[in-house]
């Protein structure tokens, strides 16, 4: 199996309007586009764009290739869960959304401390291996974001795993928050294969600063941003699937053609990353990946991440300078949303984020920066 996969989680939407339906006609394109090239592996979620991917991976793939054509992931996320029953009533539903009639590798979604303690509850992972034994699940492993402790808790825990998701990439790669690189050395002293999630941190790592561009451009003439973050996650040991959530046939193309037969970065290119890690961290006010794990249940229905999307492109944009050149754009955004000084400081996106942000503070920021 090539390592890289189609995420199903960032789709194209009609007109490119956010919110707007997804332009399944564009995913089809993009899905025959992406097996022609001789990749086959296919990762979409329970709530992925808004619960309906798993009914686009019908729609684009399921329906219109042989099932040994191509390989589908999906996963079980805790905070649908209210009791043992809604574990067979969502999987259910996701074989009926899919129509795949099995899952080639399912996921119990994002633990942490505090979801493991659900998915335990609800004796999960026994049920996970039940399904396993019925032919409805081939692999089973878990995606995760916490401390590498923990992750060594977990597998201890329960060897029974054959794989396990993590978010690497080479700025979250030494963070202490994020400790991709101990999370990764804890899933390889446990002989796991590691697929590996938000290799270009939602987009950040492929809208790179200026700076950072030129970096790349005297390194490497015509390869984009997004071929060096994805070729360092593919590179290290152990790594099963590097998951890129394209939203476009643009960097479809572009994905499939370094990664036809990928290269690992030499020490030169690792040297010119840390370079850009450092170029990186100046300029990012919030390291936000864009998830929207955190917009879902906002009682005041503000659209935190493309709010921190605004404020750091602006940061950059405008350095030291008095103006404000993404102001417009989030009053736009404003008008038909909660404004960010609109947050309650309920906390409903804090205990969500995989990234462990302090969003409550970062709204403020936000509201002090375009409203005051």
């Amino acid at each position: 199996m090539k390592k890289l996969g189609f995420g199903l989680m960032r789709l194209p939407t009609q007109g490119g309007v956010k919110d707007a339906a997804i332009d399944v006609e564009q995913v089809k394109g993009m899905v025959d586009a992406f097996l022609e090239r001789g990749f086959t592996y296919f990762d979409t979620a329970w709530m992925y764009c808004n619960h309906q991917s798993e009914n686009v991976a019908r729609e684009a793939l399921v329906s219109r290739y042989p099932r040994e054509r191509f390989t589908l992931a999906t996963k079980l996320h805790a905070g649908y869960l209210n009791g043992k029953e809604d574990r067979d009533r969502i999987f259910g539903e996701q074989l009926r959304k899919t129509g795949a009639g099995y899952f080639d590798y399912y996921l119990l979604h994002s633990i942490n401390r505090e979801l493991y303690e659900k998915y335990t509850r609800y004796d999960c992972f026994e049920w996970l291996r039940e399904k396993q034994r019925q032919g409805l699940v081939r692999h089973i492993g878990f995606s995760f974001h916490d401390s590498a402790e923990f992750l060594e808790e977990v597998l201890s825990a329960h060897p029974e795993f054959e794989f396990v998701q993590l978010q690497i990439n080479y700025l979250d790669w030494d963070s202490e928050s994020v400790q991709s690189r101990r999370c990764y050395e804890t899933a390889r002293r446990h002989n796991l294969p590691v697929i590996v999630m938000e290799p270009v941190k939602g987009g950040t790592l492929a809208s790179v600063p200026p700076a950072v561009e030129r970096l790349f451009r005297a390194a490497a003439p015509g390869r984009s941003p997004a071929s060096w973050a994805i070729r360092f996650a593919a590179g290290l040991d152990g790594v099963m699937v590097v998951l890129s959530g394209m939203s476009n046939m643009e960097q479809l193309l572009d994905n499939t053609g370094f990664m036809a037969d990928p290269a690992p970065l030499s020490e030169d290119e690792l040297h010119i990353l840390r370079q850009a890690v450092e170029l990186i961290r100046s300029g990012i006010a919030v390291p936000c990946t864009g998830c929207a794990y955190c917009t879902d249940g906002c009682p005041m229905q503000i659209p935190i991440p493309e709010y921190f999307s605004l404020y750091n492109a602006d940061l950059q944009e405008a350095g030291a300078a008095a103006e404000k050149p993404r102001r417009a754009d989030y009053l736009a955004l404003a008008a038909d949303h909660g404004r960010a000084g609109d947050c309650i400081g309920c906390g409903q996106c804090e205990s969500v984020c995989p990234q462990k942000l302090p969003i409550i503070r970062h709204l403020r920021e936000v509201a002090s920066y375009f409203e005051g």
